[in-house]
């Protein structure tokens, strides 16, 4: 991305809630997370000409809600993609409003995540033994666990890392959740609570595993021009990474080594290269938390320890809010509801804006007591730059780096 560092922002977030019983369809919850959006931007159906979206077959396309918001669109697109998707679509937004082909682009994500179509394996979803996935249920890896465990059990065996030390990541990331009106599981979790829940797939135990919801959340992009002149401070875009893979992406991605080594080793250069920065100067990280393994090896991948070091990283304290660098401010998939990413890239430009929507009674304002106690603050003091972390599998990842 030479040349564009600073060249768009962050201008507009917007969410519904986070159920398991939505009561709407997702053009609904689609509809209502835009417009949310776009009043958060203060823009007008007419300031708005792109949209882009992603999804597994279980929403709805870009043209139907933008008809439905009064959106007349010159450029979009819906994808197929899950969690390495957001980076890379706001990637996509900066190159076509850089190639002149819209303005200002709104970027969705909106399903039924538990009342319809489960990511976990059940629900309304389409057959399992179709195109790639050939090569991996007829072995009974039907699920995300089931895939994605060999690279868990393979760092644990290199490295010594111990599910106690992983457990720390639901347990800070619960303690986020505590301090989010909107979190799905406000419950204070302790590592114990995760060692004792049952085994879904080791080395995963129930609570190592995100809460499926229902829910729809947007974000919008538009150019430095433009994200000057509008209501909220801009997230400035200063790298972005998309959808990087390993040698291996799909099927078997764990068969050339080390699988314990995720796609983010390939994505942090280019990441890192665009924004002119090191992990040393991220104040905020925000990565995809699927399963509590999936942040420790993010974390490790792009830097922020040394190999085969993440769980020493993730239980030293660090990660949690007053920590050297705080993870998931808002609770993530593990707590407030799984998205698909796209609400990480929302609590960045929260944190970003100092508004965190905590319990402080003057969040919107910026006025924050920093007391972290449950039931009190999330936003973290003095946050310039943060970084989201995006994860489809162990050999995919998408990353972006934003700033005040």
């Amino acid at each position: 991305m030479p040349g564009l560092k600073d060249k768009y922002a962050v201008v507009g977030i917007g969410m519904t809630e986070f159920s398991r019983n939505s009561g709407r369809t997702t053009r609904a919850l689609g509809v209502e997370a835009v417009r949310a959006a776009m009043v958060d931007a203060g823009l007008g159906a007419h300031e708005v000409d792109g949209m882009l979206s992603y999804h597994g077959n279980d929403s709805t396309a870009s043209p139907t809600i933008a008809g439905d918001l009064g959106i007349r669109l010159n450029f979009y697109m819906d994808c197929s993609g899950g969690g390495s998707s957001v980076e890379a679509l706001i990637g996509i937004a900066m190159g076509v409003i850089e190639a002149g082909m819209c303005n200002t682009v709104a970027i969705f994500r909106a399903m039924n995540g538990f009342t319809e179509a489960r990511i976990g394996g059940t629900g309304r979803q389409r057959p399992v033994f179709t195109g790639a996935s050939l090569e991996a249920s007829i072995h009974g890896m039907n699920s995300a666990a089931q895939s994605f465990a060999p690279s868990f059990m393979r760092h644990m065996y290199e490295y010594g890392t111990t599910s106690e030390q992983v457990a720390h990541v639901k347990m800070v990331h619960s303690h986020h959740a505590s301090n989010n009106p909107r979190a799905y599981y406000k419950q204070r979790i302790s590592v114990e609570d995760v060692l004792n829940s049952r085994w879904i797939t080791k080395p995963l135990h129930l609570l190592d595993c995100c809460v499926e919801t229902d829910n729809g959340v947007a974000i919008i992009v538009t150019s430095a021009d433009r994200a000057r002149n509008l209501r909220q401070r801009p997230a400035w875009i200063m790298g972005v990474a998309g959808r990087v893979n390993k040698d291996q992406p799909g099927g078997y991605h764990w068969s050339r080594g080390p699988i314990s080594r995720v796609a983010g080793v390939h994505a942090a250069p280019i990441v890192f290269g665009q924004a002119g920065i090191t992990p040393e100067d991220v104040d905020v990280t925000a990565s995809y938390d699927a399963f509590t393994f999936t942040t420790m090896l993010q974390l490790e991948a792009y830097g922020f320890c040394k190999e085969g070091e993440g769980g020493a990283y993730v239980s030293s304290g660090i990660i949690e809010l007053g920590g050297r660098r705080p993870n998931n401010t808002h609770g993530g998939h593990l707590c407030e509801g799984y998205t698909h990413g796209i609400s990480h890239v929302v609590e960045n430009v929260r944190q970003l804006r100092g508004q965190a929507d905590d319990y402080c009674p003057g969040w919107a304002n910026g006025e924050h007591t920093y007391d972290y106690a449950e039931g009190g603050c999330r936003q973290v003091q003095d946050a310039e730059i943060t970084m989201n972390l995006g994860w489809a599998m162990p050999a995919t990842g998408s990353a972006l780096i934003m700033h005040r």
